[in-house]
């Protein structure tokens, strides 16, 4: 109790939660993971999140940060730790358009952040279903992906500097805005990806792209995967490396949207093997300006191109969208995946990474070694094909915890043959643990167990996240 007088002495009554108040941040987005915290602190700015990890630190007591709760591997459970709001921090500090960054607070949705970059014309190029309530830090944290790894990258690859604040309390200023900066170790991507293990991120700098003024997106049908790296390939080329997502769904994700979602309006007339989303932005003049006929350039050179493909029979049917609202309808209908994955339960889900040319390769042989362990498993599948994420979720016959290991190490090994990722941009948190103790090289096991020993030595920072 002396614990919580002093936090409600630093942060007013009023952003110190415990009780029944806890409840709202204590189950994960996912309702696979609960926990009870000590408290919920709510801080405004970085240096109460300092003061709160140094008092956290002084009593050995434990400190987990969360952003929006969006995540899906259990990294924001708390059992009897100080739960770290960072939704207050939620300030855009600055725009600078010509410069092409926005400097921001962990706090801030990233959804905003898009708002505030388009009023330049510029954007911020992550983006995810969850969109509207994730938030920066969060983002950070966890090496987010998205549907534009493709043409942008990582968080990681979009962020320049970072502001952290250390277990011990102390507030590191990485806030480069540099570009190239080569001055002793990279400690800005220490920090990305830790899932909050190694201290607090409390804002960032961020690179800004021009938001493009024009989009061809579509719906491609195939007769099956094999082709569809060369449909990438021939895209790219054809519109100098503007592909922003090439999103993968099969027939059974087609199926099972329009069970859930019977109003949804179907891209073709009858469901397809294989079903791709593309999309390529444009900035130039020359491809957004409309031409004499009205006709948008980009448009009109997608249209042009799979035309050409259904004439030659290297896919079987496309649809462009013609408006913004038919281009929403075709993204709705991929940022609908989790509502499909968890529709009902037991349920695994997955995130992993394989080469671009061995997707189709790891869907057979896990079909394969999932039908031998539990025949009567169904599964679902959506991918980020052209950064080669996919996601399986698996329901399994039973909600066995033994049935659910044996299901993910079949699924390891597959991923492991094929020199791929068992996680690709969901973090490890705590539901990997397993896969990180079985197919993480030891050595370097032991060198992330080294450097948290010595940033972290009172094990305080999210302990037993990550770290198996």
């Amino acid at each position: 109790m002396n614990i919580i007088a002093e936090l409600s002495n630093l942060l007013g009554e009023k952003h110190v939660l415990t009780g029944a108040d806890v409840l709202a941040y204590s189950t994960d987005w996912t309702g696979k993971y609960t926990s009870n915290p000590l408290a919920v602190v709510r801080p405004l700015d970085t240096q109460q999140v300092s003061e709160i990890v140094k008092l956290a630190a002084a009593n050995r007591i434990p400190i987990v940060p969360i952003g929006g709760n969006t995540g899906l591997t259990g990294a924001t459970m708390a059992d009897g730790a100080i739960l770290l709001s960072l939704g207050r921090l939620n300030t855009i500090r600055e725009m600078r358009p010509e410069a092409r960054i926005a400097i921001v607070e962990a706090g801030v949705i990233l959804s905003n952040l898009h708002t505030a970059a388009a009023e330049f014309g510029l954007n911020f190029p992550l983006t995810f279903g969850a969109r509207g309530s994730a938030m920066i830090g969060g983002n950070l944290a966890t090496n987010a992906g998205g549907s534009n790894v493709l043409r942008y990258g990582n968080t990681r690859a979009l962020c320049l500097g970072l502001e952290v604040v250390l277990p011990s309390g102390e507030i590191m200023d990485l806030m480069s805005e540099l570009h190239k900066d080569n001055a002793g170790y990279d400690l800005r991507n220490l920090f990305i990806g830790a899932e909050g293990t190694l201290g607090i991120i409390t804002a960032a700098v961020l690179k800004l792209v021009p938001k493009p003024a024009a989009y061809g997106t579509a719906m491609v049908a195939l007769a099956s995967l094999s082709p569809a790296l060369d449909l990438l390939n021939k895209l790219q080329i054809s519109t100098g490396g503007a592909v922003e997502a090439f999103e993968f769904m099969p027939a059974s994700y087609m199926e099972l949207h329009a069970e859930l979602f019977p109003n949804a309006r179907a891209p073709f007339e009858k469901i397809h093997p294989v079903n791709i989303l593309v999309e390529i932005g444009a900035t130039a003049p020359r491809d957004t300006l409309p031409n004499e006929v009205g006709e948008i350039p980009i448009v009109d050179l997608l249209e042009n191109a799979l035309a050409d493909m259904i004439e030659t029979g290297e896919i079987l049917d496309a649809t462009v969208a013609q408006n913004e609202t038919q281009r929403i309808e075709m993204w709705q209908r991929r940022e609908q995946a989790a509502d499909l994955a968890f529709h009902k339960k037991p349920f695994v889900n997955c995130d992993i990474s394989v080469p671009l040319d061995k997707v189709e390769v790891f869907i057979l042989e896990f079909e394969n070694r999932l039908a031998l362990i539990d025949p009567a498993a169904t599964t679902l599948y959506v991918s980020h094909l052209g950064d080669g994420n996919v996601h399986p979720t698996i329901w399994p016959s039973s909600a066995s915890p033994e049935l659910e290991e044996r299901i993910i190490e079949a699924l390891e090994d597959v991923v492991s043959d094929l020199r791929g990722s068992f996680s690709a941009e969901h973090g490890i948190g705590i539901s990997k643990l397993g896969s990180m103790a079985r197919q993480k090289d030891a050595t370097a096991i032991a060198t992330m167990r080294a450097i948290k020993s010595a940033l972290d030595p009172f094990g305080i920072m999210n302990p037993g996240k990550v770290l198996p």
